[in-house]
């Protein structure tokens, strides 16, 4: 590896895509080859397949190939995980563009010609719909991209295709089965396919940890990249809320919702959110997001945890015996390379009862006014439906297709909602500023940089029909609610079943959450390699 993959990665924050010194592409037979002299597609992360592109070992078109091989053998047959949806009919024609441009001496940086799925409710130009994952949506073929995704595209990424989701982001109903979806079925964990896959970017988080593409994107609002990337043994990261412009995806809440990167290391994750950052006029959220955004990748290779200054919540590990072995492990081989262990004995989450309802108060409410103002924004003639209540007439409608595994009590309750805007933006920055401030406090009384704590279990058994049995710790809603960065890196595995460990920060601190991230990583190598095992005896109790 030369490394030079880093002297272009500038190019995605202070220019347009330029020309630059790079090998020749090779023929499309010598980079196959090339590919498999590298180790199978599945086995490379994003930064080794840019590298070997940098190099002139490898070209898009074959990567691209190769992962529609992969996504043919395993996702739609074999093991059949469900995790994609369908790719673009154009994904050749843009890695051969890709291809062409560097023949042309024109590189675009570490992301140039790789493959992206994108979670299916993001839009993107090209003919496939945005679906949320509902049969109400079927027709969306927008033909728009998503500002994120066009940075996506400007950085020299090739869309390839959507993966699947929990249906409309696990709102709809209180009662939902994480990774189904009307349009796509039920996603399989590919460490064991009768787990669950967690939501919502279920779809992104089988697909990366299946090696389906170089990277995935998923969406949160609470829980929804950091759940799936854990369970499913990969690197997820929510990013400050207004790093990363929401326009042009599907919504649930305006104060919550954000996409990040879901990869296979944090090297990979961090180049992905350099090119996906940036203000975007039409979000309002983003109009700080170009005085914080950097390259996200520069300095982690060089960075370790010396004198890092880490907070365990200790409170918050939960009593599931094997997470918090592993957890002890995760700590004390952090304090081993030199951080400094601050033991949080009761970190207070859990003390504002008020929280948790307020916050579903605002989601529901910002979902009746957010879903609303999409559906309206969608081109003349695609969609129907114009608000929260067609929605719910619509599934109504097609009880056999939408409501045959549970109902529509979120949604019933979104359009239930009698705050109007001004009252919601009102709770919204109490909120928000309760939980910041709770986060803060936590940072300043005990001298520490970064929150850290176990992310989630291990995935549950899926079952159609009867909701979700989420059991175990869970990380997301502090930084949710206060919109700051949350990154959840592999910490090993219970009963063979892939966990991870969640480094939470102050809002737009992102790049130090990524860089902590990755020094843990480079310690721990505790990724766990999937097996497809049709199930896996969970371990017995510890007597």
């Amino acid at each position: 590896m030369t490394f030079r993959t880093f002297a272009f990665a500038a190019l995605l924050i202070t220019a347009s895509p330029a020309a630059a010194s790079v090998a020749p592409p090779p023929s499309t037979q010598d980079a196959s080859a090339a590919i498999e002299k590298y180790g199978p597609i599945e086995n490379l992360s994003l930064f080794e397949l840019a590298d070997g592109i940098d190099d002139g070992l490898l070209n898009s078109e074959a990567i691209v190939a190769a992962y529609l091989k992969r996504i043919a053998e395993i996702d739609d047959a074999g093991p059949t995980l469900n995790a994609v949806i369908a790719t673009f009919p154009d994904a050749l024609d843009q890695a051969r563009a890709m291809d062409a441009e560097i023949k042309a001496g024109k590189y675009r940086g570490p992301l140039h010609g790789l493959p992206i799925l994108l979670k299916d409710n993001i839009e993107a130009k090209g003919d496939l719909p945005t679906t949320a994952g509902s049969l109400a949506l079927k027709g969306n073929i927008t033909q728009r991209d998503a500002p994120m995704v066009a940075r996506l595209r400007e950085a020299g990424a090739v869309i390839l295709g959507k993966t699947n989701l929990s249906e409309w982001a696990n709102i709809r109903s209180d009662d939902s089965t994480s990774g189904w979806s009307a349009i796509g079925g039920l996603t399989k964990n590919p460490h064991a396919l009768d787990r669950n896959t967690c939501g919502s970017s279920a779809g992104s988080g089988a697909a990366m940890a299946a090696g389906l593409a170089a990277a995935t994107i998923g969406t949160e609002t609470n829980g929804s990249i950091v759940c799936p990337s854990s369970v499913n043994g990969i690197v997820g990261f929510k990013p400050t809320v207004g790093l990363v412009s929401r326009t042009h995806i599907v919504p649930i809440s305006h104060t919550q919702d954000t996409a990040g990167p879901m990869t296979k290391t944090v090297l990979d994750a961090a180049i992905l959110l350099t090119a996906m950052a940036g203000t975007d006029p039409a979000d309002s959220a983003t109009k700080d997001a170009d005085t914080w955004r950097g390259d996200y990748a520069n300095g982690l290779r060089g960075g370790d945890l010396k004198n890092a200054r880490i907070g365990i919540l200790r409170d918050e590990v939960g009593d599931n015996a094997g997470v918090a072995e592993l957890f002890d492990q995760a700590v004390a081989q952090m304090k081993a390379a030199g951080a400094v262990i601050v033991e949080i004995a009761d970190s207070g989450i859990g003390l504002d009862s008020n929280v948790g309802r307020d916050e579903g108060i605002l989601l529901f409410g910002e979902l009746k006014y957010d879903m609303a103002a999409y559906l309206q924004s969608l081109p003349a003639g695609l969609v129907p439906h114009k608000n929260l209540a067609d929605l719910i007439a619509f599934n109504a409608a097609n009880p056999d297709t939408e409501l045959q595994y549970f109902d529509q009590s979120g949604f019933e309750r979104g359009e239930a909602t009698t705050l109007s805007k001004e009252e919601l933006q009102q709770l919204a920055d109490s909120l928000t500023q309760r939980v910041n401030d709770h986060i803060n406090r936590l940072l300043v009384t005990h001298k520490v940089d970064f929150l850290v704590q176990p992310t989630n279990g291990p995935a549950w058994l899926s079952a159609l029909g009867k909701g979700d049995d989420f059991t175990g710790p869970s990380a997301s809603s502090l930084a949710a609610i206060a919109g700051a960065p949350h990154l959840t890196v592999p910490m090993g595995a219970v009963g063979g079943l892939p966990v991870g460990i969640s480094f939470t920060g102050a809002r737009w601190h992102d790049h130090a959450v990524l860089k902590v991230g990755y020094a843990y990583e480079q310690i721990s190598n505790a990724r766990v390699t999937p097996t497809y095992a049709a199930s896996i005896e969970p371990p017995k109790p510890v007597e």
